[in-house]
Order: structure tokens, then C-alpha cells, then sequence
């Protein structure tokens, strides 16, 4: 399952990247291959300066061998050997009318001292972040979410976007980051779904990202736009960068396991404000942005 994942993410990666590519016009990955003191490495691209993506990263990583103390310590677990590969995808575009954009698919194996697998799972997802809210473009993005969902099950649409409006949420600014899509994670062998169905599930997600993003960029980035909107999203970016570095597991599992700082921190903007005490103006465009943030919303 391991190499048949890392194959799948590695496919994945060429193909998401040659998209967006295509969609911005004038800007080209750069591509460096990194290798982890521990074991494994990565193949990480960031694309900056486009026409359309001011900032972005599409990094695919293997890593394995002994599991960190800080990390036994978080899964209740005593040394073990561990094998986690993943794609993770973040991308910053230049047009506050066009959202940021998440995704990560990733697997996990927890091995004891004979090399036996001891644990293995599935985990990963895709939301949306908008500094300006256009309904159709949520509803369009969360509805390949539900699609891609209900080819498996159909519990698992309203089922992984309540976990991601939970998972993707500023606890500290009682709002949450984006308008959500699907967050899973231990997703693991059962009577009812075997370890090859899950994979068949979370590759589907995978193959729908461009189909749920794409569209929503080509219909928003020749919109334009003034100043004041411009400083709305670098204020908004600062919430993106808050949970980041606040809240996000996989920014702690990356530095916990003495990943490469650089890939780790792709996902930051280049240019971003926080303003003291800052709120938008009553009835205006960016507070209804963050009267969806208050309370999250079924698009579908």
C-alpha cells in the first residue's frame, strides 16, 4: 500500500502542477528534491510570482524510521518505527477575488521492532478560503466534495465537512479559516471498509481537486479589484498564517519529525497584515465574509 500511494501522489503532483501552470500563464515551478537526515525525503515545487498565484507549493514527501519521542508521546505509542508519505498542496493567488486554496492526502504505517506493521491509515482533505464570498463558487466547490464522497458513502459528505468546519477553526478568534469542504483522518481497516477501499476513497477526493478548483479561479482572476480590497486579503492571510502555526497538526508532525522547514512553511503567504483591533465595515462585503466565518453553512 505504501509504494502504491507514494506512486499515486507522485502522479498527482505532476498533474496538478502542469494545470496550474496552464491556468496561470506565465509562472513555472521550481523544483527542489530534499532528503531527510532520519530517512526519505521529498520532491517540493512552489510557484511565485505568476500572473495568477502570487505564492503557492505542491510538495509530495516520504519519510520514515524511528517514531520521535514527541511523537510516541502524541499517538500513546513506545518506540516504533513509522513510513508516512503525502501530498500537500497550498496556493496564495494574487486576486483577493479568487480563495486560497488547501489539500493534503497523506498515509501513515507504525511498524514494531520486527518490522511488523502495527497500525496504518488514511487521512487528508480540501477547503476553500475566500477573502470575498461568491455563494456559487462554495456551493460549486463543496458540491465535487459531495460528489466525490457519495461514489463511497453517502454518510461521508456531512460526515468530513463537520469535521472539517471543526478542524479548520481560529479557536482563539472564534472563527473559522475558510468555508470548509472535507477533513478526515484515521481512517483504518474495518469489518466494513478494508485499507484498499479507503485508498479507492481518498484518491477519489484527490482526482476531484482540480475539478473543484479550477473553475472557481478562471471565473475570478481577470476580476478587478482596488487597494482596500488588496489590504482585506493580506489582513485575512494573517488569520491563514494564524492557524497555521497556531493549530495545524501536520505544521507540528512536520517539525516534530525534523522535516524541512522550508516545505513545511511553503504554506505562508508572502504578504500579509495584521492591523490592531481591526473590523470591517458594518454591511459591507468583507463583514458578510466573516458572518459566514461566525457560523458555518451547508452549501449543499
Amino acid at each position: 500500500m505504501r509504494e502504491k500511494f507514494y506512486t499515486y501522489i507522485k502522479e498527482l503532483q505532476n498533474r496538478i502542477c502542469t494545470a496550474l501552470e496552464a491556468v496561470d500563464g506565465k509562472a513555472h515551478f521550481q523544483e527542489d528534491l530534499w532528503e531527510r537526515p532520519g530517512g526519505g525525503g521529498g520532491r517540493t515545487r512552489v510557484i511565485q510570482n505568476g500572473n495568477v498565484f502570487e505564492k503557492g507549493g505542491v510538495n509530495i514527501s516520504a519519510v520514515h524510521g524511528p517514531l520521535p519521542p514527541a511523537m510516541q508521546k502524541y499517538f500513546n505509542v513506545e518506540e516504533v518505527d513509522f513510513f508516512a508519505c503525502g501530498l500537500s498542496l497550498v496556493l496564495h493567488p494574487k486576486n483577493p477575488m479568487v480563495p486560497t486554496v488547501h489539500a493534503n492526502w497523506r498515509y501513515f504505517e507504525m511498524y514494531d521492532k520486527q518490522g511488523n506493521t502495527i497500525d496504518q491509515w488514511f487521512g487528508g482533505g480540501q477547503d476553500l478560503t475566500p477573502y470575498y464570498l461568491f455563494e456559487e463558487d462554495a456551493e460549486h466547490f463543496h458540491t465535487i466534495c459531495k460528489q466525490a464522497c457519495d461514489k463511497h458513502d453517502k454518510t461521508f459528505y456531512p460526515l468530513y465537512k463537520q469535521k472539517c468546519d471543526e478542524y479548520f477553526y481560529n479557536t482563539h478568534r472564534n472563527e473559522a479559516r475558510g468555508i470548509g469542504g472535507l477533513f478526515f483522518d484515521y481512517l483504518k481497516a474495518s469489518e466494513n471498509r478494508n485499507i484498499s477501499a479507503w485508498y479507492n476513497f481518498v484518491t477519489e477526493v484527490g482526482d476531484s481537486f482540480l475539478e473543484a478548483y479550477l473553475p472557481i479561479v478562471e471565473k475570478r482572476k481577470n476580476l478587478s479589484y482596488t487597494s482596500a480590497q488588496r489590504d482585506w486579503q493580506e489582513i485575512r492571510r494573517g488569520r491563514y498564517v494564524e492557524f497555521n502555526l497556531v493549530h495545524d497538526k501536520g505544521t507540528l508532525f512536520g517539525l516534530k519529525t525534523n522535516g524541512r522547514i522550508e516545505s513545511i512553511l511553503m504554506s505562508l503567504p508572502p504578504h500579509v497584515q495584521w492591523q490592531y483591533d481591526y473590523h470591517p465595515e458594518k454591511g459591507s462585503e468583507e463583514e458578510k465574509l466573516i458572518t459566514v466565518l461566525k457560523q458555518p453553512k451547508n452549501w449543499v
